[in-house]
């Protein structure tokens, strides 16, 4: 539907992200949901025109679920942190991949749609009235419904703000701030100009071929053509299609990788950051060290304080004469 709305193909390896929130224990503004997309209301209470709710799933089994839009409802869904999952009607598929988090789904009234959940996800939902939306005209600049249903847009920045903005206040979250959130979602995706051309993603198998290069040499200078040419594409056929399947600009995706190798080097060794940086494909610390807390919230030295907080100390097995290895093995069974 849209460049950075197309999803089939985000083979991406599922891995969460410490700058991303937990799952919350209770939130009284935004009740969960005991059932998919179905939130609880009080016997006899009117139906509000913005209904929020929150939906999280922390096993690792998959979980179908299904639900239909009401009649006079749109369905709004913010990723509150990155997941996989399958979105389907039917034999259509309408998303299969990692969704990141920010990432914000529509649906039209009256329109089913199934769900399968391969990992633990968190989402803020949104049941809007059909009457916050303008109503349609001829020269408008307002979508339709049926321009509006399934549209995913992948890492949607303003989504992403607004759901943090609710989330943050949590329980001192009034319904009047709420609703207003609710509003300003519903105008921000009823103005969005739909393209006339449709980006397919980019297919798995070429998909693949990418993630394998960068794998390999992430450590390495990779420019666009060089991931085009793996692809086998033209430069500005692969950008379009990588971020239609990713949800990333290439480039994006590079710095990622390269932050994900650098957690493990800062989690796992007493390399010095300067060292780091360098082994994960950085030429100065200080870019480093930038891209690093953008990403992560963070930067590495704190990064690798507060992850090795986490797991108690284990000095006694270096004494007893066990190398790094075994040392990095025994942390990791203790942290499962």
């Amino acid at each position: 539907m849209l460049t950075d709305t197309q999803s089939a193909g985000a083979w991406l390896s599922y891995q969460d992200s410490h700058c991303e929130p937990d799952f919350p224990q209770e939130t009284h503004a935004f009740p969960h949901e005991r059932k998919w997309r179905r939130p609880e209301q009080s016997v006899g209470a009117a139906a509000e025109d913005i209904t929020i709710s929150r939906w999280s799933y922390a096993g690792t089994v998959v979980r179908q679920e299904e639900a239909t839009t009401p009649a006079d409802r749109y369905f709004f869904s913010v990723a509150l942190k990155t997941t996989r999952l399958k979105l389907s009607r039917g034999n259509q598929t309408v998303f299969d991949g990692i969704m990141p988090a920010g990432t914000l789904y529509v649906g039209a009234p009256s329109k089913q749609l199934s769900a399968q959940f391969h990992a633990p996800c968190d989402f803020l939902h949104f049941h809007i009235s059909a009457n916050c939306f303008p109503s349609p005209q001829s020269g408008t600049e307002f979508a339709t419904a049926e321009g509006l249903n399934d549209l995913v847009l992948l890492r949607d920045p303003f989504a992403d703000q607004l759901a943090k903005a609710l989330t943050e206040h949590g329980n001192s979250t009034d319904q009047e701030f709420a609703r207003c959130i609710g509003q300003t979602l519903a105008m921000h995706v009823a103005r969005r100009e739909l393209p006339s051309t449709k980006v397919n993603a980019l297919p798995k198998w070429r998909l693949r071929r990418v993630e394998e290069h960068v794998k390999t040499h992430f450590d390495r200078c990779i420019s666009l053509s060089d991931l085009a040419k793996v692809a086998g594409l033209s430069r500005m056929h692969f950008a379009a299609q990588f971020r239609a399947a990713t949800g990333y600009r290439p480039r994006e995706y590079l710095l990622h990788q390269r932050i994900e190798h650098a957690k493990s080097l800062l989690a796992n060794t007493e390399m010095p950051l300067a060292e780091v940086a360098l082994a994960v494909g950085f030429c100065t610390q200080a870019h480093f060290s930038t891209v690093f807390k953008r990403i992560t919230g963070d930067t590495p030295a704190r990064w690798r304080c507060a992850r090795r907080n986490e797991l108690p100390p284990v000095p006694s097995l270096r004494r007893a004469g066990f190398g790094q290895q075994s040392i990095d093995s025994h942390r990791a069974g203790r942290a499962a």
